[in-house]
This record gives structure tokens, sequence and C-alpha cells, in this order.
């Protein structure tokens, strides 16, 4: 057994996503295999035990009048899963006790109600209670008693773990939900059966004999009653649990001191980037606040949930002007937007598209503290006339074989598209949209539902058209689609965009107030910059999410070799050696 082996790699493994939680059903594990105790051989064996607990039953059967239990099936010896130490004997749960006795307490006026979600999962967490009067709750229920072992039999409860000793139970005594699993014990430590019933060999050996539909299983009465049972002499499933307990509490030690880590890990990466991005961040102070949260963030970047923040932290900083320098000598922004109108004025004269009113600019832009030769302008100032932002088909119908690809919120991404979208719709349908038909590489919106969610087109889609619930974005030439779209994903947009939702049947954005988004606007030059900058600083990012995956990959099969090694018999271990 190479249990100290675990410990001492502990600080190897503990980064794993579910470490502690697999630290905590191995010495479960440990525990029923008469592993995590030293056995002692002044101890009285289980095979005496046995004999001791049917002479009580006898005598507690000829006392009440009750009523002989049925004699359980004898188990197979092929169903013996692992070897036990020597004083421990295999036998059943119903050779334990009584199985789903009744309380017989005629002239009590108080007792305990246990629903379901009163009995914890977790190991060590003791049952609550509601006080009830016991002819309210006597009939129609399973009934236990003080000390009674209760294992919940449906799904998906008994793959969670849920099973209890009842304890401070009104009157002694109470009753709940029918979908329980009762023990009696005699003579028998309760809280070692428990921990039985919550290892993980007992869960997974009783998940494939739970019968019933998939939507609601239970564990049938044999199981429960039948299955091998590990039992040690009774003094030792004393000393196991209490050492299972003192596992517990450290276990839950080290979870409470990674929890306040990570915690702090957080607090300390998100205060580096929030220093990058603030309002009040001078270009004097920039460098410093960027050279300390590089120097930071590999040793506070431990998880790659951890990189999405670093991601968006990049895009804010791209649309800020803070990502690459800027050139004194480029035509500034504002001749851009100059050009820009001058452009969609002709467009709009050359098709004959109505002409429009530029969209105010409504945002004090300068409390960004964007560079001198930025500027900026409502988003619908941006677009091409001739594909104004618009969304798409209303009521598109019934699927259509070889009908038209039908593009929904759920098909939109910024790269890796399939062929087609999943959805066709009839020709007759979506003929009367030719407005927002797709051409390829329009950047999509979700306005409805998942608002804010963006996709761009790929031009094997060009054909397809759009749902209600998406919006086609078409800027003019004259604007980086790149940068309108990293500008898209930052937090000035989707921050402007959860704003301006409403609340009706489910999250609704106006495209009216899409277009009067305020774009924060580089020089042309300097946008191409941005985009190339971002694309490499998100391809870093790629791989430092790839990296860390990949150790958090290396811990867990690390945690899951040492628990096999720990479980693995002697002369399995004796053998590998050789």
């Amino acid at each position: 057994m190479n249990a100290e082996q675990l410990l001492a790699a502990y600080e190897r493994i503990s980064e794993a996503p579910d470490a502690i939680a697999r630290l905590r059903r191995f010495v479960l594990d440990l525990a029923v295999r008469g592993k995590l105790v030293e056995q002692d051989p002044a101890d009285e064996p289980a095979s005496v035990l046995l004999k001791k607990i049917d002479a009580e039953k006898a005598i507690i059967l000829k006392a009440t009048g009750m009523r002989k239990p049925r004699q359980a099936p004898e188990m197979n010896p092929s169903d013996i899963p692992f070897s036990l130490p020597r004083g421990w004997s295999w036998t059943q749960i119903s050779d334990l006790g009584f199985i789903s006795p009744r309380n017989d307490a005629p002239d009590a006026e108080m007792a305990s109600f246990v629903p379901m979600p009163m009995i914890s999962a977790e190991y060590g967490i003791a049952n609550e209670h509601e006080p009830r009067s016991w002819g309210e709750i006597k009939k129609g229920y399973t009934h236990f008693a003080e000390g009674d072992v209760g294992l919940a039999k449906i799904t998906p409860c008994f793959e969670n773990g849920k099973s209890t000793v009842f304890r401070g139970l009104t009157g002694g005594f109470g009753s709940g939900t029918t979908e329980l699993h009762i023990l009696r014990p005699v003579q028998v430590c309760p809280d070692f059966v428990v921990l039985f019933l919550k290892s993980p060999h007992y869960i997974e050996t009783g998940i494939p004999r739970m019968t019933g539909t998939a939507g609601q299983k239970r564990v049938p009465t044999e199981y429960f009653t039948s299955s091998p049972f590990p039992l040690p002499p009774l003094a030792e499933q004393h000393r196991i649990v209490a050492k299972v307990d003192e596992l517990m509490a450290l276990c839950d030690r080290l979870e409470e001191a990674r929890k306040t880590r990570e915690e702090t890990r957080d607090r300390l990466a998100a205060a580096s980037l929030a220093r990058l991005t603030a309002p009040d961040t001078t270009a004097e102070d920039f460098p410093a606040h960027a050279r300390f949260a590089l120097e930071a963030l590999p040793s506070l970047t431990t998880r790659p949930d951890q990189i999405k923040p670093l991601r968006q932290t990049i895009l804010n900083l791209a649309v800020r002007g803070k990502l690459v320098a800027q050139d004194p000598e480029e035509e500034p922004a504002s001749e851009l937007l100059n050009k820009i109108q001058a452009l969609r004025k002709a467009l709009a004269a050359n098709e004959g598209v109505r002409k429009k009113k530029p969209v105010e600019l409504l945002a004090d832009m300068d409390a960004l503290g964007l560079p001198v030769n930025w500027a900026a302008d409502a988003f619908a100032n941006l677009i091409d006339p001739r594909a104004t932002i618009s969304y798409g088909v209303l009521v598109p119908g019934p699927d259509v074989e070889e009908g038209i690809p039908f593009v929904r919120a759920q098909d939109l991404m910024l790269d890796g598209h399939p062929d087609r979208p999943s959805k066709t719709i009839a020709p007759e349908v979506e003929e009367k949209y030719l407005r927002t038909r797709l051409s390829g590489g329009e950047i999509l919106l979700c306005v409805v539902g998942s608002i804010g969610k963006l996709g761009v087109a790929p031009s094997h889609w060009a054909g397809a058209n759009i749902a209600r619930a998406v919006a086609r974005i078409s800027p003019v030439d004259l604007v980086h689609r790149g940068y309108l779209l990293l500008f898209l994903r930052s937090d000035l947009a989707q921050g402007y965009f959860e704003e301006a939702t409403r609340t009706l049947a489910q999250p609704t954005l106006n495209v009216g107030l899409i277009e009067k988004l305020p774009v924060p606007l580089p020089p042309l030059a300097e946008q191409h910059r941005i985009v190339a900058k971002v694309d490499a600083l998100m391809a870093l990012c790629d791989r430092l999410e790839a990296a860390l995956e990949s150790a958090d990959t290396t811990r867990t099969r690390l945690l899951e070799a040492l628990l096999h090694d720990a479980l693995a018999p002697a002369q399995d271990t004796l053998e590998a050696a050789e």
C-alpha cells in the first residue's frame, strides 16, 4: 500500500481539477478494503461477531414478536470483489440487522420527518429533520429509528452517495421518503455501514444493477441486502470510522486552503488586469502596470479558465489604444471618418439606396482617454448603406430538404464552421428576405436570447439567410472588419449591449440601439496593426491554455496512478516491482 506516496506527492497533484474529491473517495476505498488502519491480532474476529449478531437478532425477534426476516440468498463466490485482511469476513447487509423495520409507537405525539434533501451526499454531514405529528407521517412513508442506516435508492441520489445514520430524531424515531432502503444494525457500528454505502466500490457496482426507466432508476432491494459486505472486527470498525473522520477533516482543511489560494490568485490576477484598462491609467503609468501584470500572471495563472479574463483584457486594451504604439505620421482617424462619410454617400447614390441621416454620437469618448489621433462615431455611420444592420427571417417554418441554409444563434462561431448550418428553409420563405441573404464575410450578432454572441459568415455559407435572432453587420471597406469584430467582443460593446437589452419573453436587443453604439476608431493602418497584435497574443493564450490543460491532465493521471497503486493488492505491487 502506497498511501504515503500519495501524500508525499500531494503538492504535485493538488491542483488537479478534482484532487480533493478523488482523495475523499480514496479514503473511503481504503477504509472498506482494510488498508486504512492497522489490524490488531487481539481483536475478536468478524466471524465471532457474526455469531453474536445472529444471537442478538434471535433475542430481539422473540422479545418483540417480530416476524423472522426472509433469508437472503447466499453470496456467489464470483461476486467477491477483493481480498480482505485477516480477521475480516465477507457477509451481507441483511446479516447485520433488520431490513425496513416498522416503528411501533401508537401513543407518540411527535416524531421526525426527513425528506431526501435533508440527507447529505457528503460523508460526515448529519441528517437534518423536521419535527411533525406522528399521526401525520406514520402512514405512507418509510419508517426508521435513532441509529438506523438509510440509503437513497433512486437516481441521482444513489450515484451521489446519499446515505446516513439517522440521529437527533424527535422521540427517537421518524419517517421519510419511500425511496429509502433502511437497515437497523445489531452490534455493528452504523457509521462503518454508511462509510461502505458511500464508497466508490459500492456505488459503481450498484449503478449497472439499478432497475426502472432511464428517468427514474432504483437500487433493487436484493442489491442492498445481499451484495457482499466487508465486515471488520467491531473494534476495528470504530478505529476505521475515527480515522476516516480525521482524514475527512484534513480534506476539509485542504479544500479550504485551496479555495483561499485560488480566490487570492483570482483577485490578484483580476487587479493586475484591471489596472491596465482603468480609465484613469495614464500613458506614463501604463508601462509599469503592464510590466507588473506580465511578471505576475505566470505565477497567478494555474487553471485554463483563468485565460478567459486575459483574452478579454487584450481586447479591452486593443480598443482603448493601449496595445500597439501610435504613429504620429499616420493620417488621423478624424480624416478617416470624413472619407467614410464620403464613401457612404457615393455608395448610396450609385446604388439608388435611400439616404439616411447620420446617427448622432451620444457618448463622451473623452472619458475613455483615447489616443489623440483616434476618433469615434456611432456604429451605423461605419456600415455599408447597401447592407444596413438588419435581422432576418421572422417565421422560417419547418426544415425543407434541399432548402436554403438558415443561420440561427446556435450556429454563430468565429472559426471552424461546418459545411453548412444545420437547418434549411423553403426557398419561397427565404426569397422574401433578400436583404439579409449572406454573401460571406459578414459579422453576425445574436440579438435575441444569447445577446452579444458573435460569429462570422464563412465564404462557403454564401446564399444562406439568417434568423430573426441574428443581425447582419457589413462595415464599409475603409474600416478593418477584423478590428470591428474584436471591438464588438470587447467590454465596451458587450457592456453596451447588456444595458441596451430589453427583457420581454426573452432578452432582445433592438437594431436601432445597435446603430447608436459608440465605436472608438484608430487610423486605418493602426487598425491593421492592432488586429495583427491581437491575433499574436490570442495564439499565445491558446498555447498557455493548452499547457495548463496538459498540466491538469498530467496531474490527474498521476493522481489516478497513485490511487490505483495504493489500492492494488500487495502481491500485485510486488509483481510490478519485479
